[in-house]
């Protein structure tokens, strides 16, 4: 692949008119961690891997810059441990929840990584491209139809499209993602007083925001958290009720009113800032199989994150899905290998979901925030399954499909 230029970094990609003269063993769509992790993996098992993403990398994103411990591990097992290291991530070492002016601060043990998605995915991508994944951006992607032994995508850039021959598919196009839109089968199930995501980035953190420190600010109408990246900025991610949204015209001012009723300080830069916004949160897809088609990461399923919970559960289903398609790119059993990867996705995350669920119901509501805050002031012992969920390893079945990347130990 030639060599293009990104911002510092040198950048490896493709062109359409290569991409379309070769059946693939697999296209990946979408080039977040799920999508560049799973591109890697089967390579690594030997697959030819065309991965692809409508943004031009490296690319700006708020939202998943926390990386709890499970995320931390998952890139330890599947040898990319270096990487967090080599970006300067940032170890999370506390804690700060504040609500009505009252803030206890949780030490954390093992409590995971901040780090720029800008960084991050770009150096996924770049992984996967050396374990000799093929990758374009700047592409739209559509299903386009089946034939015998596979599927066609149509990628298209600037008016021009061409027709790309897979055995199978990945759809890891994340939340906003467009590429099942037209097949009934995967028709999104949204939760009906599902809070947005909303967010921005502040080039200077001001002084009050520790490195290491996740500061969670609970109120009336959502949660805002904040953190500062390897690089100093300051990440403000929050998830808000489309109410507060309309009320307070806008994203900064919902963001400010519940930063400072929780009782933290607003940087004043904030308001005047661009502020990215996020579909409804909790949601799903009706499946995530069909024939030659597999569906991870946000694409598939996401409860409103907490910290980090999200990238885990990006990565694990990326890694637990590869031996799966490895599989349906070898043998014609679309239907049985299908169901095998339902029946381990609900396996590998349902549980996690649920209790992330569990905790963002607290948050939504300050005076159970508040009641916790006092009885964590009073009985710090208290924090000790707060502290353990943040550092959690990877679950036992998902550590055996890391090790030994088959995800028949799991289902």
């Amino acid at each position: 692949m030639p060599l293009e230029k990104r911002g510092d970094v040198p950048f490896a990609v493709g062109r359409l008119d290569d991409a379309s003269r070769r059946t693939w063993d697999v296209i990946v769509i979408g080039a977040g961690p799920a999508g560049a992790v799973a591109a890697r993996q089967l390579a690594r098992l030997g697959k030819s891997v065309l991965l692809v993403d409508k943004a031009s990398f490296p690319r700006y994103k708020v939202c998943g810059c926390c990386l709890n411990a499970t995320a931390a591990e998952v890139f330890e097992r599947i040898g990319l441990g270096h990487l967090l290291r080599g970006l300067g991530a940032r170890p999370i070492d506390q804690f700060a929840l504040a609500s009505g002016g009252r803030v206890v601060s949780l030490p954390l043990v093992d409590g995971g990584f901040s780090v720029s998605r800008e960084a991050l995915d770009a150096a996924l991508v770049r992984e996967a491209i050396v374990c000799g994944v093929e990758f374009i951006d700047g592409v739209q992607a559509r299903l386009s139809g089946e034939t015998a032994n596979g599927r066609t995508v149509q990628l298209s850039r600037d008016g021009r499209a061409v027709q790309i021959a897979t055995k199978v598919v990945i759809a890891a196009d994340g939340l906003r993602g467009s590429l099942l839109d037209a097949s009934p089968d995967f028709h999104r199930i949204a939760t009906p007083d599902s809070l947005v995501g909303i967010g921005t980035t502040l080039e200077a953190a001001p002084q009050y925001f520790r490195a290491g420190t996740i500061y969670m600010a609970v109120a009336q109408g959502g949660y805002v958290g904040q953190v500062r990246l390897e690089d100093g900025r300051l990440d403000v991610a929050g998830a808000v009720d489309r109410r507060l949204l309309a009320d307070a015209n806008g994203p900064a001012q919902a963001a400010k009113q519940i930063v400072e009723a929780a009782g933290f300080p607003w940087p004043s830069e904030l308001s005047a800032l661009k502020w990215h916004g996020t579909p409804p949160l909790t949601r799903r897809l009706a499946r995530v199989a069909g024939r030659r088609l597999f569906v991870i990461g946000d694409a598939a399923a996401y409860v409103e994150p907490f910290t980090g919970e999200g990238m885990a559960w990006a990565m694990l289903s990326a890694c637990a899905v590869a031996p799966i398609v490895s599989q349906s790119v070898e043998h014609d059993s679309p239907r049985r290998l299908a169901d095998r990867w339902e029946a381990a996705h609900r396996q590998l995350l349902v549980r996690r979901m649920l209790v992330c669920r569990g905790i963002g119901k607290l948050l939504r509501s300050p005076r159970l925030a508040r009641a916790a805050i006092v009885a964590l002031h009073h009985f710090p012992s208290l924090a000790a399954p707060l502290v353990r969920y943040f550092s959690a390893p990877p679950p036992r079945f998902a550590v055996r499909a890391l090790d030994r990347l088959d995800v028949m130990t799991i289902v």
